[in-house]
């Protein structure tokens, strides 16, 4: 009987504990309490270790603040920045000053006014573009991925890196401790011969025993000598080009950057640095004067939970508030929290046109089911999907009117957020938002659509499975 008793007590203290830390975030309290009464005592384990809140990590939250703060003067000097609306080349902006101040107030990173960009919507070309950026490279290379893979396409990055460190290209690079836990020792240790510094994020055990498992380096950025920039959802893998995943084809955006949008992802890459080595570096060179040869607006966004502001989801739903004709969305995962999910019904149910792209198959079942936990409330207020069958379709794209559109590397869902490192570019101008519409058109003729009718005939056991995801959704 005492046992029993201290058994129960044990119980009451964990959900009360659960509750008190969590009650800000009902989703996320209501998915533990289901882990802690599906495996009681393991599951309170598994939330102390998890679910450490990031964000009362001041001293990480300061230091990429001060990088930025040391070379905002040179940034601002070297930039062109927008600084009102009646300054965009996009003359819907003219009207839109309450998104234009959302957007210069909820990133430290300015929308600039002296960019190029190129989308590049198939791997193998973006992954050549890549390529020849670092061969030309003649100072440095910093790159950052989430998954970086030993392999054919991961080897053939290795030797021009290795190649360009024996030239005397400084080289430095991250990869996430978790996303890149298959990447072998003897491949690290070759790059490490010649000379290039490589640093793992936040190492699976150094994670657990820290209490940071849960938050992981979702970026992919690829800086040229502070010139030219990558961006978007690619990482570095024979997946990626379809030869190593039994989802076959991997469709894909990435987008090339030119211009004084460079500089913040060189800005990020250097704070991200700071976080996986412990090196603050702090040079002006890493930051040079280039000529304007276009005149794009651009803006890079960055969100973490090293940061005040969860900024690509207040970004998002500022967009899609702002919405007047059609929001397009293409994501691998669609998990959005309570704002988003009322956003995107207040736009339909208002007569805009949503559309939202998602895989047919995916690369998790237990994230797809989730994903389709949302779809049933959305089809019936007028939102429409489509299933991309050729593949995998991994873009993570949104597109608002001609007003804007991002390309990057969050998805839409809880975990990018408000729990990974993540970043967007965002982009102003009729060239780039014309491609990325051209490039959805052409996805939506490689997609089956999600009908009301059939999709409320599933089973229910099909049900029952999307149910239990989507309680677990938040954590996924």
């Amino acid at each position: 009987m005492v046992w029993l008793i201290i058994i129960l007590l044990g119980f009451i203290y964990q959900i009360a504990t659960i509750l008190f830390l969590e009650f800000r975030n009902p989703p996320k309290a209501m998915a533990w309490m289901f882990i802690l009464f599906l495996v009681p005592f393991i599951g309170f384990i598994l939330y102390y270790f998890v679910a450490q809140d990031y964000k009362k990590r001041r001293k990480l939250r300061r230091q990429g603040t001060r990088i930025f703060q040391e070379i905002k003067p040179v940034l601002w000097k070297q930039s062109v920045i927008v600084t009102s609306p009646e300054e965009m080349t996009n003359p819907d902006f003219t009207s839109q000053g309450r998104l234009f101040e959302l957007l210069t107030h909820v990133s430290e990173s300015p929308i600039t006014g002296c960019n190029e960009t190129v989308i590049l919507s198939q791997v193998e070309k973006a992954y050549a573009a890549m390529i020849a950026a670092m061969e030309a490279a003649k100072d440095h290379i910093h790159m950052e991925f989430y998954i970086f893979r030993s392999d054919v396409i991961g080897t053939r990055f290795q030797e021009v890196m290795i190649r360009k460190a024996r030239e005397g290209v400084k080289i430095r690079m991250i990869c996430d401790g978790l996303g890149s836990y298959k990447l072998k020792h003897y491949f690290i240790k070759q790059l490490e011969e010649a000379g290039i510094e490589i640093h793992l994020f936040l190492p699976p055990w150094i994670a657990i025993l820290d209490r940071r498992v849960n938050y992981r380096n979702h970026r992919k950025i690829l800086v040229v000598d502070g010139t030219v920039g990558f961006v978007g959802g690619l990482n570095v893998g024979d997946e990626y080009l379809g030869l190593a995943s039994k989802l076959g084809y991997w469709r894909d955006t990435h987008l090339q950057m030119n211009g004084d949008a460079v500089y913040f992802l060189q800005n990020t890459f250097l704070a991200d640095w700071q976080l996986a080595s412990g090196e603050k570096v702090y040079d002006p060179k890493l930051y040079p004067e280039h000529q304007c040869v276009s005149y794009e607006r651009a803006q890079v966004l960055t969100s973490g939970p090293d940061q005040h502001w969860d900024a690509i989801q207040e970004l998002i739903f500022g967009a899609i508030a702002a919405a007047k004709q059609r929001i397009w969305i293409t994501s691998p995962y669609f998990i959005p929290d309570p704002s988003i999910r009322t956003a995107l019904k207040v736009a339909a149910v208002s007569g805009v046109e949503v559309i939202i792209i998602i895989p047919y198959h995916s690369d998790s079942w237990l994230v797809h089911l989730a994903s389709l936990s949302y779809v049933e409330e959305l089809l019936q207020v007028g939102v429409k999907f489509y299933q991309y069958t050729q593949g995998f379709i991994h873009a993570k794209v949104m597109i608002v009117d001609d007003l804007m559109a991002t390309v990057g590397t969050a998805n839409m869902d809880m975990r990018s957020f408000f729990y990974n490192f993540e970043m967007i570019a965002i982009l102003f101008d009729a060239v780039p938002i014309e491609k990325l519409v051209w490039d959805f058109q052409n996805d939506l003729t490689e997609c089956r659509p999600i009908t009301s009718r059939e999709f409320s005939r599933r089973r229910r056991l099909q049900k029952g499975a999307e149910m239990l995801a989507r309680l677990l959704s938040p954590l996924l």
